[in-house]
């Protein structure tokens, strides 16, 4: 079960944001990440608490920030409910999306979890309602996610393996890097990680599974 802590900064001017303390492992059914989210001064500011599926849906997400409170899951693509620090409003949501997304390490995990892809150039469309500090407005992003390559590395705990993935925004063409070992986030835009106390957690495919995450996304898929 890894556990540990990652420093999130501003991707553009490196502006600290504060960290976020987690713990994740998968399980029978699917993955769980839990964090709590400190400011750069050390006061509690949020969490995360994210399910998914042995396919990499979303079945709960949980989060908080500022006072502000969301719960998700994928119902008829992907629904939401946002309710305001006084409790008194909520404001219900839903988008033909295949997962959600936002500032937490957590949803590159689970987006990579989700498409399950193999080495190569082409790229994998996905439509991901994202949520954004500091009072998690919603807003849908389409994204092209792409496994450049696929490396194992020799570490005292034995080999570890590391995926590079690009991603790239589709409204703006804007392309960054993510690397991930496993359920953990090595090295991502505003992430990094500066604590870790056990090995990432090796995923297993289960194989009869796989025709159906190809229809899934049948009509997703396309070369960038």
């Amino acid at each position: 079960m890894p556990r540990g802590r990652y420093s999130l900064h501003d991707p553009h001017d490196h502006t600290p944001l504060g960290e976020e303390h987690f713990q994740c492992a998968p399980g029978p059914s699917g993955w769980r990440y839990v964090s709590q989210v400190t400011t750069p001064s050390g006061d509690h500011h949020g969490s995360v608490d994210l399910a998914l599926d042995d396919l990499g849906r979303p079945i709960r997400l949980e989060l908080h920030a500022g006072g502000w409170q969301v719960r998700g899951a994928a119902l008829d693509g992907v629904t939401w409910v946002r309710t305001d620090p006084t409790g008194t409003h909520a404001t219900e949501g839903n988008v033909r999306a295949h997962a959600f997304t936002g500032t937490s390490p957590a949803f590159l995990v689970a987006t990579a979890r989700l498409l399950r892809l193999t080495p190569s150039a082409a790229g994998t469309r996905v439509r991901l309602v994202a949520f954004t500090d500091p009072v998690l407005a919603p807003r849908t992003v389409d994204q092209s996610w792409a496994l450049l390559k696929r490396e194992a590395h020799a570490t005292d705990n034995g080999p570890l393996t590391v995926d590079e993935y690009q991603v790239t925004a589709l409204d703006t063409g804007e392309q960054h890097s993510v690397h991930l070992a496993g359920d953990v986030v090595l090295a991502a835009p505003g992430i990094e990680l500066e604590d870790l106390k056990s090995p990432p957690s090796v995923f297993t495919d289960p194989d009869d599974h796989a025709d159906d995450r190809h229809d899934d996304r049948s009509d997703d898929r396309s070369d960038d």
